[in-house]
């Protein structure tokens, strides 16, 4: 009987013995499988643009491929709110943080933080100036500027009227873009009647433009729009006087309602800017910083951000219009075709 007793005894300090261990030992190599994980930090302006959702969901499920897993962070647009962000991103010990500037302009020491640690910086798709980013990855943007206004000129607009209903000037693109514009503005004899610029990209102040300013809508041939969703609501504010389709308008971003509107023909032309590819390749980018690689030099070119000369590298966008739309939007599957052509399914290819 105390044979058995002991027996059982035995048995019991052995699984205590097992049960204490097990975990300790499961934890150690989670806890050593987590630090060997590439962590990146993304943090966004805000989804107000269409765009940036399907940047998002790109670039996460590209850094997943190679094993990364990213934390995405969204500012709302709020610039203070991003500092707290990329400064809890930094707190966490992300490898390489990805930052979509609120402001181009208020995010240099918010950089200089994350490279005090150790942190490597990827400004993507707008530049961060004044700061020693890793990386500028986006799109030509004096390219977009110039197709916008070549596609007034295509429009027989040369020595006609225009007006500018651009993005927020903190966003450093705008500049770049507005100022390519102008360029092909001046070269065409063609006369800006105004510009006024969006706030915070919030399409609201361009359609209260339209309806506030009946008389200069009136007298211009052509509105640019900074993006397809100011364009959105100009079109919609044209709409309702009867103008929508008798001025020509412009944006970026090869939205789907701006796309919808090009073959219904409100909307002469659009900007799209692959931004599959750019994730894709900032995705791949930051996993590369991430194990300390070096991107391959021939693939970016070296610019001032203001105090620093970076790395940049500049993807091609396409001018879509009625003509190439099928080739460019549907066939490469940026977007359906029964979508694009949902209001005018008798002009379906």
């Amino acid at each position: 009987m105390k044979n058995i007793v002991r027996s059982i005894a035995l048995i019991i300090c052995c699984m205590i013995v097992m049960t204490s261990c097990t975990p300790a030992k499961q934890g150690g190599q989670t806890q050593g499988k987590n630090e060997d994980k590439i962590r990146i930090g993304m943090s966004f302006d805000s989804f107000i643009i269409e765009r940036w959702q399907r940047d998002r969901d790109v670039f996460v499920s590209t850094a997943k491929e190679y094993g990364a897993e990213v934390n995405v962070q969204n500012a709302s647009g709020d610039v203070e709110e991003q500092k707290k962000q990329i400064e809890y991103l930094i707190a966490k010990e992300m490898d390489v943080i990805v930052i979509i500037c609120a402001d181009s302009e208020e995010l240099k020491d918010s950089v200089e933080k994350a490279k005090d640690a150790g942190i490597r910086v990827i400004a993507y798709d707008r530049l961060i100036k004044d700061s020693p980013v890793d990386l500028y990855i986006s799109f030509d943007n004096a390219m977009v500027g110039t197709m916008m206004g070549e596609a007034f000129v295509n429009e027989n607009l040369a020595g006609g009227k225009v007006l500018m209903l651009g993005g927020p000037l903190s966003d450093n693109n705008v500049e770049v873009l507005e100022a390519a514009f102008i360029e092909v503005m001046e070269k065409n004899n063609i006369r800006i009647l105004d510009t006024v610029h969006a706030e915070g990209w919030r399409a609201e102040v361009a359609a209260e433009y339209v309806y506030n300013n009946p008389r200069l809508i009136e007298s211009a041939d052509a509105i640019m729009c900074g993006n397809d969703n100011l364009a959105s609501q100009v079109v919609h504010a044209l709409a309702e006087n009867r103008l929508a389709g008798n001025k020509a308008v412009v944006g970026q971003d090869a939205d789907l309602e701006a796309c919808q509107r090009i073959v219904e023909g409100t909307q002469i032309m659009t900007v799209y800017k692959p931004v599959d590819k750019l994730a894709r390749r900032a995705a791949e980018y930051a996993v590369m910083m991430a194990k300390g690689e070096e991107i391959p030099l021939e693939e970016a070119i070296i610019i001032e951000n203001g105090r620093y000369e970076i790395p940049y590298v500049a993807l091609e966008p396409v001018s879509v219009t009625k003509e190439n739309i099928n080739e460019v939007i549907i066939n490469s599957g940026f977007h359906l075709k029964e979508d694009v052509y949902l209001n005018v399914p008798e002009q379906m290819p």
